[in-house]
Protein backbone atom coordinates (compact mmCIF):
# COMPACT_ATOMS: atom_id res chain seq x y z
CA UNK A 1 0.00 0.00 0.00
CA UNK A 2 0.99 3.05 -0.88
CA UNK A 3 0.24 6.98 1.10
CA UNK A 4 1.22 10.34 -0.97
CA UNK A 5 1.95 12.72 2.03
CA UNK A 6 2.87 16.60 1.21
CA UNK A 7 5.93 16.62 4.56
CA UNK A 8 6.70 13.46 6.59
CA UNK A 9 8.65 13.77 9.75
CA UNK A 10 10.07 10.70 11.47
CA UNK A 11 10.14 11.00 15.01
CA UNK A 12 7.63 12.49 17.85
CA UNK A 13 9.91 13.67 19.88
CA UNK A 14 10.52 17.58 20.73
CA UNK A 15 11.99 18.42 17.22
CA UNK A 16 9.56 16.63 15.39
CA UNK A 17 6.25 17.73 17.22
CA UNK A 18 7.61 21.06 17.56
CA UNK A 19 8.09 21.64 13.41
CA UNK A 20 4.57 19.88 12.86
CA UNK A 21 2.96 22.10 15.09
CA UNK A 22 5.06 25.09 13.36
CA UNK A 23 3.78 24.08 10.02
CA UNK A 24 0.29 23.48 11.06
CA UNK A 25 0.05 27.09 12.86
CA UNK A 26 1.50 28.37 9.07
CA UNK A 27 -1.84 26.18 7.32
CA UNK A 28 0.67 23.04 6.40
CA UNK A 29 -0.37 19.38 7.34
CA UNK A 30 2.32 16.57 7.92
CA UNK A 31 2.31 13.19 9.33
CA UNK A 32 4.90 11.83 11.26
CA UNK A 33 5.74 8.56 12.49
CA UNK A 34 6.61 7.41 15.65
CA UNK A 35 8.26 4.17 15.78
CA UNK A 36 6.90 3.06 19.30
CA UNK A 37 3.58 2.49 20.53
CA UNK A 38 2.72 5.89 22.44
CA UNK A 39 4.52 9.30 23.14
CA UNK A 40 8.13 8.44 24.61
CA UNK A 41 8.49 10.68 27.61
CA UNK A 42 12.23 9.17 28.74
CA UNK A 43 13.84 11.49 30.68
CA UNK A 44 11.40 12.69 32.65
CA UNK A 45 12.57 16.62 32.95
CA UNK A 46 14.70 18.69 31.60
CA UNK A 47 16.30 22.70 31.87
CA UNK A 48 14.07 25.23 29.35
CA UNK A 49 15.92 28.57 29.02
CA UNK A 50 15.00 31.80 27.34
CA UNK A 51 15.88 30.34 24.03
CA UNK A 52 12.99 27.27 24.46
CA UNK A 53 10.56 29.49 25.98
CA UNK A 54 10.71 32.13 22.93
CA UNK A 55 10.40 28.78 20.55
CA UNK A 56 7.61 27.75 22.79
CA UNK A 57 5.94 31.18 22.29
CA UNK A 58 6.48 31.04 18.73
CA UNK A 59 4.28 28.20 18.45
CA UNK A 60 1.97 29.06 20.77
CA UNK A 61 1.57 26.29 23.68
CA UNK A 62 4.32 28.73 25.97
CA UNK A 63 1.68 30.15 28.36
CA UNK A 64 -0.35 26.63 29.08
CA UNK A 65 2.98 25.16 30.09
CA UNK A 66 4.14 28.25 32.36
CA UNK A 67 1.10 27.68 34.44
CA UNK A 68 2.52 24.10 35.30
CA UNK A 69 6.14 24.91 35.90
CA UNK A 70 7.68 27.46 38.59
CA UNK A 71 10.51 29.98 37.26
CA UNK A 72 13.93 29.67 38.68
CA UNK A 73 15.38 32.28 40.45
CA UNK A 74 19.09 31.61 40.07
CA UNK A 75 21.92 28.83 39.52
CA UNK A 76 24.47 27.82 42.37
CA UNK A 77 27.16 25.88 41.47
CA UNK A 78 29.20 23.93 44.31
CA UNK A 79 32.23 22.00 44.33
CA UNK A 80 32.82 18.82 46.13
CA UNK A 81 35.82 19.86 47.52
CA UNK A 82 34.81 22.97 48.89
CA UNK A 83 32.69 23.98 51.95
CA UNK A 84 31.10 26.69 50.48
CA UNK A 85 29.25 27.79 47.44
CA UNK A 86 31.85 28.24 44.07
CA UNK A 87 29.14 30.89 42.50
CA UNK A 88 25.62 32.01 42.23
CA UNK A 89 24.20 33.49 38.99
CA UNK A 90 20.76 35.17 39.34
CA UNK A 91 18.55 34.41 36.64
CA UNK A 92 17.09 37.67 36.98
CA UNK A 93 15.51 39.03 33.44
CA UNK A 94 15.87 35.27 32.13
CA UNK A 95 12.93 32.95 31.87
CA UNK A 96 14.54 29.73 33.22
CA UNK A 97 12.28 26.72 34.06
CA UNK A 98 12.60 23.20 34.68
CA UNK A 99 9.75 21.69 32.41
CA UNK A 100 8.24 18.13 32.33
CA UNK A 101 9.07 16.28 29.39
CA UNK A 102 5.65 14.45 29.39
CA UNK A 103 3.95 17.75 29.83
CA UNK A 104 5.81 19.12 26.84
CA UNK A 105 5.13 16.46 24.14
CA UNK A 106 1.11 15.76 25.32
CA UNK A 107 0.43 19.36 24.70
CA UNK A 108 2.09 19.21 21.57
CA UNK A 109 0.42 16.12 20.18
CA UNK A 110 -2.91 17.91 21.67
CA UNK A 111 -2.40 21.19 19.47
CA UNK A 112 -1.69 19.64 16.09
CA UNK A 113 -4.66 18.15 14.01
CA UNK A 114 -6.23 14.50 14.85
CA UNK A 115 -4.41 11.99 12.93
CA UNK A 116 -1.26 13.85 12.25
CA UNK A 117 1.00 11.13 14.54
CA UNK A 118 0.92 7.54 13.24
CA UNK A 119 2.47 4.92 16.21
CA UNK A 120 3.90 2.19 15.59
CA UNK A 121 5.66 3.20 12.23
CA UNK A 122 8.94 2.10 11.83
CA UNK A 123 11.10 3.17 9.33
CA UNK A 124 12.98 0.42 7.57
CA UNK A 125 14.85 2.03 4.68
CA UNK A 126 14.35 5.14 2.15
CA UNK A 127 14.60 5.38 -1.54
CA UNK A 128 14.50 8.19 -4.47
CA UNK A 129 11.50 8.32 -6.05
CA UNK A 130 12.10 11.31 -9.28
CA UNK A 131 11.02 14.22 -6.82
CA UNK A 132 9.58 12.12 -4.06
CA UNK A 133 11.35 10.26 -1.27
CA UNK A 134 9.76 6.71 -0.48
CA UNK A 135 9.54 5.54 3.14
CA UNK A 136 9.49 2.31 3.88
CA UNK A 137 7.71 0.95 7.05
CA UNK A 138 8.49 -1.92 8.84
CA UNK A 139 4.48 -2.69 8.00
CA UNK A 140 4.38 -2.83 4.63
CA UNK A 141 3.41 0.55 4.02
CA UNK A 142 5.49 2.95 1.46
CA UNK A 143 4.74 6.99 1.81
CA UNK A 144 5.47 8.79 -0.79
CA UNK A 145 6.56 12.28 0.10
CA UNK A 146 7.76 15.71 -1.03
CA UNK A 147 9.73 16.68 2.14
CA UNK A 148 10.95 14.14 4.54
CA UNK A 149 12.31 15.37 7.77
CA UNK A 150 14.63 13.13 10.72
CA UNK A 151 13.72 14.04 14.05
CA UNK A 152 14.30 10.32 14.89
CA UNK A 153 16.90 10.83 17.65
CA UNK A 154 20.54 9.50 18.13
CA UNK A 155 20.08 6.80 16.25
CA UNK A 156 18.33 8.65 13.23
CA UNK A 157 17.59 6.14 10.05
CA UNK A 158 17.37 9.25 7.87
CA UNK A 159 21.10 10.50 9.47
CA UNK A 160 22.54 7.41 7.96
CA UNK A 161 20.95 7.76 4.76
CA UNK A 162 22.27 11.55 4.33
CA UNK A 163 26.00 9.62 5.19
CA UNK A 164 26.25 10.93 8.66
CA UNK A 165 28.14 7.89 11.00
CA UNK A 166 26.35 7.01 14.45
CA UNK A 167 27.05 9.64 17.25
CA UNK A 168 30.25 8.65 19.28
CA UNK A 169 30.32 7.69 23.00
CA UNK A 170 31.30 10.62 24.95
CA UNK A 171 33.04 8.86 27.47
CA UNK A 172 30.76 9.62 30.38
CA UNK A 173 27.28 8.21 31.32
CA UNK A 174 24.24 9.95 32.74
CA UNK A 175 21.30 8.79 35.32
CA UNK A 176 18.35 10.89 35.50
CA UNK A 177 14.81 11.05 37.82
CA UNK A 178 12.51 12.95 39.59
CA UNK A 179 11.03 13.05 42.58
CA UNK A 180 7.68 13.70 43.89
CA UNK A 181 7.91 14.73 47.20
CA UNK A 182 4.10 15.50 48.67
CA UNK A 183 3.51 18.65 51.33
CA UNK A 184 6.33 20.10 49.29
CA UNK A 185 10.51 20.22 49.06
CA UNK A 186 11.52 23.26 50.40
CA UNK A 187 14.15 23.96 48.07
CA UNK A 188 13.11 27.39 46.81
CA UNK A 189 13.63 27.90 43.23
CA UNK A 190 17.27 27.35 42.60
CA UNK A 191 18.89 25.31 40.51
CA UNK A 192 21.79 23.42 42.04
CA UNK A 193 24.65 21.45 40.45
CA UNK A 194 27.37 20.14 42.22
CA UNK A 195 30.89 19.26 40.50
CA UNK A 196 34.38 17.68 41.59
CA UNK A 197 35.96 14.13 42.11
CA UNK A 198 34.90 13.17 38.69
CA UNK A 199 31.01 13.36 39.07
CA UNK A 200 28.43 16.43 37.61
CA UNK A 201 25.29 16.20 39.76
CA UNK A 202 22.28 18.75 40.20
CA UNK A 203 18.70 19.24 41.04
CA UNK A 204 16.05 20.93 39.36
CA UNK A 205 12.51 22.07 41.01
CA UNK A 206 9.64 21.46 38.49
CA UNK A 207 6.98 23.10 40.76
CA UNK A 208 6.56 22.80 44.78
CA UNK A 209 6.30 18.83 45.01
CA UNK A 210 8.43 17.46 41.43
CA UNK A 211 11.97 17.51 41.97
CA UNK A 212 14.11 16.50 39.01
CA UNK A 213 17.96 15.19 39.69
CA UNK A 214 20.79 14.32 37.37
CA UNK A 215 24.47 12.81 37.77
CA UNK A 216 27.09 12.16 35.06
CA UNK A 217 30.08 10.54 35.79
CA UNK A 218 32.52 8.12 34.03
CA UNK A 219 32.01 4.46 34.21
CA UNK A 220 34.09 1.73 34.28
CA UNK A 221 33.13 -1.24 31.63
CA UNK A 222 31.94 -3.46 34.91
CA UNK A 223 29.39 -0.19 35.68
CA UNK A 224 27.69 -0.83 31.90
CA UNK A 225 25.49 -3.72 33.64
CA UNK A 226 23.96 -0.86 36.06
CA UNK A 227 21.94 0.53 33.02
CA UNK A 228 18.65 -1.48 33.13
CA UNK A 229 18.42 -2.23 37.16
CA UNK A 230 16.95 0.67 38.93
CA UNK A 231 17.84 -0.71 41.87
CA UNK A 232 21.25 -0.67 41.38
CA UNK A 233 21.40 2.38 39.69
CA UNK A 234 19.83 4.28 42.89
CA UNK A 235 22.35 2.08 45.37
CA UNK A 236 25.15 3.39 42.56
CA UNK A 237 24.01 7.15 42.52
CA UNK A 238 23.81 7.15 46.25
CA UNK A 239 27.09 6.00 46.55
CA UNK A 240 29.04 8.38 44.24
CA UNK A 241 27.41 11.14 45.62
CA UNK A 242 27.98 11.03 49.35
CA UNK A 243 30.10 13.79 49.22
CA UNK A 244 27.12 16.23 47.87
CA UNK A 245 25.21 17.90 50.50
CA UNK A 246 21.86 16.37 52.28
CA UNK A 247 19.58 17.69 50.19
CA UNK A 248 20.78 15.71 46.96
CA UNK A 249 21.00 12.86 48.56
CA UNK A 250 17.59 13.26 50.05
CA UNK A 251 15.81 13.55 46.54
CA UNK A 252 17.51 10.15 45.40
CA UNK A 253 15.97 8.44 48.43
CA UNK A 254 12.86 9.59 47.52
CA UNK A 255 13.05 8.97 43.77
CA UNK A 256 10.66 5.54 43.37
CA UNK A 257 12.13 2.98 40.94
CA UNK A 258 10.15 3.62 37.88
CA UNK A 259 11.75 7.23 37.96
CA UNK A 260 15.15 6.70 37.39
CA UNK A 261 17.14 5.84 34.52
CA UNK A 262 20.28 5.49 32.53
CA UNK A 263 22.01 5.96 29.38
CA UNK A 264 25.75 6.63 27.71
CA UNK A 265 26.18 10.32 26.78
CA UNK A 266 27.19 10.36 22.74
CA UNK A 267 27.49 13.68 20.57
CA UNK A 268 28.04 14.38 17.08
CA UNK A 269 31.69 15.32 15.79
CA UNK A 270 31.13 19.05 15.03
CA UNK A 271 33.46 18.58 12.06
CA UNK A 272 30.60 16.10 10.68
CA UNK A 273 28.67 18.93 10.80
CA UNK A 274 30.95 21.17 9.13
CA UNK A 275 30.82 19.41 5.79
CA UNK A 276 28.02 16.89 6.08
CA UNK A 277 24.66 16.87 4.44
CA UNK A 278 22.37 18.34 7.00
CA UNK A 279 20.13 19.18 4.39
CA UNK A 280 19.63 17.22 0.80
CA UNK A 281 17.21 17.69 -1.81
CA UNK A 282 14.07 17.45 0.02
CA UNK A 283 15.35 15.70 2.82
CA UNK A 284 16.44 17.10 6.05
CA UNK A 285 17.24 16.79 9.75
CA UNK A 286 16.59 18.26 12.96
CA UNK A 287 16.67 17.55 16.74
CA UNK A 288 18.98 14.88 18.06
CA UNK A 289 19.27 13.14 15.13
CA UNK A 290 20.72 16.76 13.70
CA UNK A 291 23.09 17.77 16.84
CA UNK A 292 23.20 15.14 19.32
CA UNK A 293 25.54 16.70 22.57
CA UNK A 294 26.38 16.61 26.04
CA UNK A 295 23.54 17.35 28.69
CA UNK A 296 26.38 20.57 30.38
CA UNK A 297 24.54 22.97 28.61
CA UNK A 298 20.74 22.06 28.83
CA UNK A 299 20.39 22.89 25.23
CA UNK A 300 19.25 20.03 23.64
CA UNK A 301 15.53 20.22 24.22
CA UNK A 302 16.15 23.83 24.02
CA UNK A 303 17.93 23.91 20.79
CA UNK A 304 15.34 20.93 19.68
CA UNK A 305 12.55 23.56 20.00
CA UNK A 306 14.33 26.36 17.91
CA UNK A 307 15.21 23.85 14.95
CA UNK A 308 11.26 23.00 14.51
CA UNK A 309 10.34 27.12 14.95
CA UNK A 310 13.26 27.87 11.90
CA UNK A 311 12.37 24.68 9.82
CA UNK A 312 8.69 24.97 10.03
CA UNK A 313 9.30 28.83 8.96
CA UNK A 314 11.77 28.15 6.16
CA UNK A 315 9.49 24.93 4.62
CA UNK A 316 6.52 27.08 4.53
CA UNK A 317 7.87 29.72 2.68
CA UNK A 318 8.65 27.31 -0.05
CA UNK A 319 5.64 25.45 0.03
CA UNK A 320 3.58 28.51 0.10
CA UNK A 321 5.09 30.95 -2.00
CA UNK A 322 3.86 30.56 -5.63
CA UNK A 323 5.83 32.06 -8.08
CA UNK A 324 4.66 35.55 -9.75
CA UNK A 325 1.90 34.97 -12.24
CA UNK A 326 1.78 30.93 -11.43
CA UNK A 327 -2.10 29.26 -10.35
CA UNK A 328 -0.52 27.13 -7.33
CA UNK A 329 -2.23 23.88 -9.04
CA UNK A 330 -0.38 24.59 -12.47
CA UNK A 331 2.98 24.04 -10.87
CA UNK A 332 5.52 21.34 -12.00
CA UNK A 333 7.27 18.96 -9.80
CA UNK A 334 10.20 20.20 -10.52
CA UNK A 335 9.60 23.92 -9.93
CA UNK A 336 8.21 22.97 -6.45
CA UNK A 337 11.04 20.28 -5.29
CA UNK A 338 13.78 23.21 -6.14
CA UNK A 339 11.50 25.40 -3.91
CA UNK A 340 11.61 22.81 -1.01
CA UNK A 341 15.52 22.06 -1.33
CA UNK A 342 15.93 25.87 -0.93
CA UNK A 343 14.29 26.31 1.71
CA UNK A 344 15.75 23.19 2.95
CA UNK A 345 19.50 25.30 2.39
CA UNK A 346 18.39 27.98 4.21
CA UNK A 347 17.30 25.62 7.23
CA UNK A 348 20.72 24.24 7.21
CA UNK A 349 22.85 27.14 6.91
CA UNK A 350 20.96 28.78 9.92
CA UNK A 351 21.19 26.04 11.90
CA UNK A 352 24.72 24.52 11.04
CA UNK A 353 27.01 27.18 13.51
CA UNK A 354 24.85 27.06 16.10
CA UNK A 355 24.77 23.17 16.09
CA UNK A 356 28.69 22.99 15.92
CA UNK A 357 28.65 25.78 18.67
CA UNK A 358 26.41 24.14 21.42
CA UNK A 359 28.26 20.57 20.43
CA UNK A 360 31.50 21.66 21.31
CA UNK A 361 30.75 24.16 24.07
CA UNK A 362 28.96 21.19 25.84
CA UNK A 363 31.55 18.78 25.19
CA UNK A 364 33.92 20.99 27.34
CA UNK A 365 31.95 22.52 30.07
CA UNK A 366 31.19 18.76 30.67
CA UNK A 367 34.90 18.24 30.39
CA UNK A 368 35.87 20.64 32.52
CA UNK A 369 33.14 19.97 35.38
CA UNK A 370 33.34 16.90 35.40
CA UNK A 371 37.40 16.26 35.06
CA UNK A 372 38.77 15.02 38.24
CA UNK A 373 42.44 16.29 37.93
CA UNK A 374 43.91 18.59 40.38
CA UNK A 375 45.17 21.55 38.47
CA UNK A 376 41.77 22.04 36.18
CA UNK A 377 39.69 21.50 39.89
CA UNK A 378 41.83 24.68 41.10
CA UNK A 379 41.00 26.50 38.32
CA UNK A 380 37.66 25.42 38.31
CA UNK A 381 36.44 26.24 41.69
CA UNK A 382 38.76 28.88 42.00
CA UNK A 383 38.10 31.07 38.92
CA UNK A 384 36.22 29.24 36.00
CA UNK A 385 33.03 28.16 37.94
CA UNK A 386 31.26 31.85 37.51
CA UNK A 387 32.21 32.24 33.96
CA UNK A 388 31.28 28.43 33.43
CA UNK A 389 28.09 29.48 34.99
CA UNK A 390 27.88 32.72 32.43
CA UNK A 391 28.24 30.33 29.29
CA UNK A 392 24.79 28.96 29.99
CA UNK A 393 22.51 32.18 29.98
CA UNK A 394 24.57 33.35 26.95
CA UNK A 395 24.16 30.26 24.86
CA UNK A 396 20.22 30.49 26.13
CA UNK A 397 19.75 34.20 24.02
CA UNK A 398 19.45 32.54 20.62
CA UNK A 399 15.64 33.85 19.23
CA UNK A 400 14.78 31.87 16.38
CA UNK A 401 11.56 33.78 15.74
CA UNK A 402 8.29 34.40 15.06
CA UNK A 403 5.67 32.18 13.53
CA UNK A 404 2.17 33.14 14.73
Amino acid sequence: MEIVEDVVIVGAGIAGLTTSLGLHRLGIRSLVLESSGRLRTTGFAFTTWENAWKALDAIGIGESLRQHHSLMQSILVASTFLVKSTSEISFMGSEVRCLQRRLLLETLANEVPSGTIRFSSKVVSIEESGFFKRVHLADGTILKTKVLIGCDGVNSVVAKWLGFEKPVFAGRSAIRGFANIEGGHGFGLKFRQFVGKGIRSGLLPCDDEIVYWFMTWTPASKEEELEEDPVKLKQFAMSKLKDTPDEMKSVIEKTLLDGIVSSPLRYRRPWELLWGNISKGNVCLAGDALHPMTPDLGQGGCSAMEDGVVLARCLAEALLKVPRGEIKEKIDEEEEYKRIEMGLKKFAQERRWRSIDLITTAYMVGFIQQHNGKIINFFRDKFLSRFLSGILLRKASYDSGNLI
